[in-house]
């Protein structure tokens, strides 16, 4: 009998998350910025400068929001582990008859779940109970340094394309341009996202697509509207 292997998608989970992300507001934000500030009537430098910074603030920003908010979660799980390596060891029969009823809620009769319940608390009381009661798994379990450095390269790189086209398209063009190829960017990464992560590309496209479009029209609009009062 051949083994039989399974490579589920939800390994992903972590990193996918903090790519997408990362790679998506990199082109949001920077594209957004470039055509606001472009709609002001700002020459070519002026635009390279303001894209680059927004660059550097915004893969900083996305490294240090993506570690804190990751790291609360860490210490939330720490916090739950720590107690519940506590309750078994001062309530080891009322952690276990939990596991029982645990597996008994999930359609196992009482006496099987009580044996799996006992023959599990043999084998690792505070792995099962972590996995079972607290929903903790080696697949979902915070890792704040892989999504900060996660979130700012990708945002680096997502945010690089607007700058690439600010640098090399005409400024007659730049506006239009910078439009329709930062829409075409993001058609890409949420088509990548979707591949990546097992799910038709059609609808996480058009997600990015729509949104990213809004921020840009909005941005550019203001930047017209301050353009044209200044």
């Amino acid at each position: 009998m051949r083994r039989h292997g399974e490579q589920h998608l939800v390994s992903r989970i972590g990193w996918l998350r903090a790519a997408v992300l990362g790679a998506n507001d990199g082109i949001v934000s920077t594209a957004s910025l470039l055509l606001g500030v472009a709609a002001a009537g700002a020459d070519r430098s002026a635009m390279l400068v303001a894209g680059t910074a927004g660059l550097v603030a915004g893969a900083m920003s996305m490294a240090a929001g993506e570690y804190v908010s990751v790291s609360s979660q860490s210490d939330t799980e720490r916090s739950d582990i720590a107690r519940e390596r506590h309750e078994l060891a001062s309530f080891p029969d009322a952690e276990l008859a939990e596991l029982a009823a645990i597996y008994e809620s999930r359609g196992v009769d009482p006496a099987t779940a009580r044996s799996v319940a006992e023959q599990m608390t043999a084998f690792d009381a505070l792995g099962t109970h972590s996995r079972d009661e607290l929903h903790i798994t080696e697949t979902t379990t915070a890792r704040p340094v892989l999504a900060a450095a996660t979130s700012a390269a990708t945002f680096t790189a997502g945010a690089a394309l607007p700058l690439v086209l600010t640098a090399v398209l005409p400024m007659s063009l730049i506006v239009a341009g910078q439009a329709v190829g930062s829409i075409a960017f993001l058609g890409l990464l949420g088509a990548v996202g979707a591949v990546t992560g097992g799910a038709r590309p059609f609808k996480p496209v058009a997600r990015v697509v729509f949104w990213g479009a809004l921020a840009m029209a909005l941005t550019a609009g203001i930047g017209r509207l301050v353009g044209t009062s200044l």
